[in-house]
């Protein structure tokens, strides 16, 4: 049963821009507490942007800050990251994922599902 979808994903030249979006069904379409990550090749997975939408709480790394958006429509289960002024070391496979229905548990580490990615490459 699939859950989370990733697209959006490409090459870009440095400063420019990405949206990428998640279509969530099944259980992680009832999530309320979902985020996005990203691991650099021979790099560990890290948390990017996460975002509690019953209250808009959201969070994001300090590289990204100002940088990347994170959002989510529950209307049609999507989650989004739109990233501006992209570097080259914003290359990555990013993937979207969801966890618990709850603020107090909504971290990086508590997520249940987890999307296949979708490439992220910025290069001149």
């Amino acid at each position: 049963q699939v859950q989370l979808v990733e697209s959006g994903g490409g090459s870009v030249q440095p400063g420019g821009s990405l949206r990428l979006s998640c279509a969530a069904s099944g259980n992680a379409a009832r999530s309320d507490c979902m985020a996005w990550f990203r691991q650099a090749p021979g790099k560990e997975r890290e948390g990017v942007a996460i975002i509690y939408s019953p209250v808009g709480t959201k969070r994001y790394a300090d590289p990204v800050k100002g940088r990347f958006t994170i959002s989510q429509y529950n209307g049609n289960n999507m989650l989004y990251l739109q990233m501006n002024s992209l570097k080259p070391e914003d290359t990555a496979m990013y993937y979207c994922a969801a966890g618990p229905s709850s603020l107090r548990l909504c971290f990086y580490n508590k997520m249940n599902y987890w999307g296949e990615g979708t490439l992220v490459t910025i290069s001149s």
